[in-house]
Formats: C-alpha cells, sequence, structure tokens
C-alpha cells in the first residue's frame, strides 16, 4: 500500500528502513526514506508504522 502519493513510498519501504536502520524519530526516518517531503499528509501513517515497527524489533543486550 502506498502511503506518501507525492514520492511514491509504500509502507513495504517505509518498514523495510526501520527494521534495518531502526530510527528513533520521524526526522531520522526523513533523512532515510523521502516521506513527508511535499504535502505532509501522509506523517501521520507514516509514524505509525515506525511505532509499530520499533515495537517488533527485538532488543539486543550488551556482552560486556
Amino acid at each position: 500500500m502506498y502511503v506518501c502519493l507525492c514520492n511514491a513510498i509504500s509502507d513495504k519501504t517505509i518498514r523495510d528502513a526501520v527494521r534495518r536502520y531502526q530510527p528513533q524519530s520521524i526526522q531520522h526516518l526523513r533523512q532515510l526514506v523521502p516521506v513527508g517531503k511535499q504535502c505532509g499528509k501522509c506523517i501521520r501513517a507514516t509514524r505509525e508504522i515506525l511505532d509499530e515497527e520499533l515495537q517488533n524489533v527485538p532488543q539486543y543486550k550488551e556482552i560486556a
């Protein structure tokens, strides 16, 4: 499903970026994926996907 129609960004693209880079804010995600750079209507849906994916990322414990 397309989230950002202006830049043709799908939810799969956003999910892949979150899983790979684990951005902790929408601003960091926007540096990785050009979402919400024109009309901004997709920011709410993007934030929901970001939050959902960050909850599913496994937490790694430091070894030391």
